[in-house]
């Protein structure tokens, strides 16, 4: 780590409050939360009503809007993976959180797995999906080769061990599958704006922030091509929302609005979008 400059001193928001410096590996263009939590302390940062992604409540505005956004997102979800030619319709969602992309996938005719971690969010996505979400240990028993089309929707960042779990994905792919990965963009308006504020940093629960330079080159040490990036519009304004939050002490919608206007509407130009959707293709060696 010696080698890497600090890019910015991030504070954890949510849980802690502890402060961790986010390095920047150059080689990559990607930056790396420091120091990284020990493994068996990582479970530690997540204990927190808070953690979104693992509820399916509804208490406050920042919860509301991510509940109505994730029906949008759902759809759109869907209609990707269906738009990818496959010879069946294997799918692994990894990180699937309470499993309303499994449930929304196995209305579709796909065969789905998933994968959660958290307990609680677990049994949420077995009552929607036949009992078909299993523990992270599940992973080292499924089958190489095995699956047409494997999803992380904002979970990469939150992987330790990076290139140990990127050459996993590629392992679980068939000869000619298809990775998708969403991850939020530290290269982005809105980023650029909240700087230590900015809560996609969202540390040290994200371990590592990436641009769309990072993706392409981690995953072609894998002989993954990356093919296309798609934006996800809404992330600008959700995370403007929590940003407004930790910087000023309330989540002030009108501001967060406008900065997420203007980080998509600059995004436009650059193709830096507050989160991408990035579509790799599994090479046939």
């Amino acid at each position: 780590m010696n080698n890497k400059s600090t890019y910015l001193t991030v504070k954890d928001h949510s849980v802690s409050g502890e402060e961790f410096r986010l390095k920047h590996n150059l080689e990559l263009d990607m930056l790396e939360t420091f120091p990284e939590p020990e493994v068996d302390k990582l479970s530690d940062y997540y204990k927190s009503e808070d953690y979104i992604s693992h509820t399916d409540t509804k208490r406050n505005l920042l919860e509301y809007v991510y509940h109505s956004v994730r029906q949008i997102a759902l759809k759109r979800k869907l209609k990707l993976i269906n738009s990818l030619r496959s010879e069946s319709k294997n799918l692994l969602d990894i990180g699937c959180g309470t499993g309303d992309f499994l449930e929304t996938a196995l209305k579709s005719n796909w065969n789905i797995t998933g994968i959660e971690p958290n307990e609680q969010a677990r049994q949420i996505a077995n009552s929607k999906t036949n009992n078909s979400v299993f523990k992270i240990e599940y992973l080292a028993k499924l089958k190489p080769n095995s699956f047409d089309v494997v999803t992380l929707w904002h979970v990469l960042e939150h992987l330790p061990n990076l290139e140990m779990h990127t050459a996993l994905l590629k392992s679980l792919l068939k000869p000619n599958g298809t990775l998708v990965i969403a991850v939020p963009n530290f290269k982005s308006y809105d980023a650029e704006y909240y700087k230590n504020f900015w809560a996609a940093y969202d540390v040290p629960r994200h371990l590592w922030h990436f641009s769309r330079t990072s993706i392409s080159e981690l995953f072609k040490r894998e002989n993954l091509e990356l093919l296309k990036t798609l934006p996800m519009i809404f992330d600008a304004y959700y995370v403007s929302l929590l940003s407004e939050k930790y910087k000023s002490g309330f989540m002030n919608p009108f501001k967060a609005f406008w900065i997420g206007f203007r980080s998509n509407q600059k995004a436009r130009r650059s193709n830096e979008y507050s989160s991408h959707i990035y579509i790799l293709k599994s090479g046939n060696s």
